[in-house]
């Protein structure tokens, strides 16, 4: 069943794409914002808004411990913070964009850095901020743009295949699939199904976000999202309707089923044993270590990278910039910079279960104990990143709803890359 013109723009939001942009124009000077100078003192009250330190446990981590540090390394400066979430992050950017009242420091996600840079909403940092600590050259590259360093990695995410390990020894199945078709297969064998309904998922796509999955099995079939300059669209070429068609492919093969995902907060899919391989990130441990620690303790969980063609981790994460309106951008700068040492990025790391995008943690107790985020840490040199377009704000929101309407049997996923394809070159082509 087709959609409508009108009935697809509203399932999709396009009616409303340059909502974005213009609120990201609102507000930006022509000049990059030179309203203040990070060469003057670290002083002044300044504000930061974050997604991270969510919660009880990370508001004592971020203003009873961390910002107490900076106070006393910096006691002319005061800093207040403004707590949301990754869904409302980019509303409250640019909204405070659009009223002139933007925070002087901004955590944003990974791919986020060349919307804001390009629009000057972001000020750039010095080169030497980036050689301070020992960062892989894939880690630093998504802040980035144009050549100039605009933020600071504070932790890293990875998406990777976890598996159960008792259901393979079950099945008599040795090793992983090492591509696609031994990966469909293996779904196969270890699905269950009853009535004609799955039981038991043999691969589970559908339990992390339906973007960041996509662009990871575009990665992993040697796909990009856009050429090096971030004017071009690359996905809409086979390897992009390949990514999505397995994931119809999958579900018509009743080896999975996108109701299965489980509510927020709940054991994962393949915790609660419903799903013999899936989709994670690198929070699954902390979520196993406090919701089924026995999995652990039993050694029943291994993880894979992805790998088609390629071999492709898709690394999130968040950065720390500094606003190009800062009317305290020493101290703006100062923060950034603190958030991002490895005494401050280790404990943002292990309240989140997440990745420390500072090599030398490798060796902490933390990445020890945690066999994920060691996992993920060992496989940095496969990692690739979402974004790469100044227009990224516009065609990331468009993403998961575009290409949801193939999930639901309502497009082919040659016509929903399609589609998606047009919103991404129309958003470039109001750069």
């Amino acid at each position: 069943m087709d959609l409508s013109r009108r009935s697809f723009l509203a399932a999709t939001g396009l009616g409303a794409l340059g909502l974005a942009s213009t609120a990201l124009t609102a507000g930006c000077s022509t000049d990059g914002g030179a309203e203040a100078s990070a060469s003057g003192p670290v002083e002044g009250e300044i504000t930061v808004l974050t997604p991270m330190y969510q919660g009880a446990t990370g508001k004592q981590l971020l203003e009873g411990t961390l910002l107490k540090q900076f106070h006393k390394k910096y006691p002319k400066a005061t800093v207040k913070v403004d707590y949301t979430d990754y869904n409302s992050l980019n509303e409250k950017i640019t909204t405070g964009l659009a009223g002139g009242l933007l925070p002087d420091v901004l955590m944003i996600g990974v791919g986020w850095v060349p919307p804001f840079a390009y629009k000057k909403v972001l000020a750039p940092l010095p080169d030497s901020a980036g050689t301070k600590y020992d960062y892989q050259p894939r880690v630093l590259a998504p802040s980035k743009y144009d050549g100039k360093l605009y933020a600071l990695p504070v932790v890293l995410d990875a998406r990777v295949v976890a598996y159960r390990k008792d259901h393979f020894e079950a099945a008599g199945i040795k090793a992983p699939p090492k591509d696609w078709t031994e990966l469909r297969a293996i779904a196969k064998e270890l699905a269950q199904a009853k009535g004609g309904k799955v039981t038991r998922a043999g691969f589970d796509p559908f339990s992390i976000d339906l973007r960041q999955c996509w662009e990871n099995f575009v990665f992993a079939n040697g796909g990009r999202l856009f050429d090096e300059s971030g004017r071009k669209v690359l996905f809409d070429d086979d390897r992009g309707v390949e990514a999505l068609q397995l994931f119809l492919d999958v579900v018509k093969d009743k080896v999975a089923d996108p109701s299965f995902a489980p509510a927020a907060g709940q054991p994962s899919t393949l915790q609660q044993g419903r799903a013999s391989m899936m989709m994670t990130d690198t929070a699954l441990w902390l979520n196993m270590q406090q919701q089924t620690p026995e999995l652990i303790d039993e050694d029943k969980v291994g993880m894979f990278v992805l790998r088609n063609t390629d071999a492709a981790m898709l690394q999130g994460g968040t950065l720390g910039c500094v606003s190009a309106h800062s009317q305290h951008r020493a101290a703006a700068q100062a923060l950034v910079e603190f958030l991002a040492t490895p005494d401050a990025v280790l404990p943002a790391a292990e309240q989140r279960g997440s990745v420390p995008g500072i090599s030398s943690l490798r060796d902490s107790a933390y990445v020890k104990k945690n066999k994920l985020v060691d996992f993920a840490l060992s496989n940095l040199d496969k990692s690739v990143s979402e974004g790469g377009t100044p227009a990224w704000m516009e065609i990331r929101e468009k993403v998961k709803p575009t290409l949801q309407t193939a999930v639901v049997g309502q497009r082919t996923a040659k016509q929903a890359i399609g589609d998606l394809a047009s919103v991404a070159k129309a958003a470039i082509g109001r750069l």
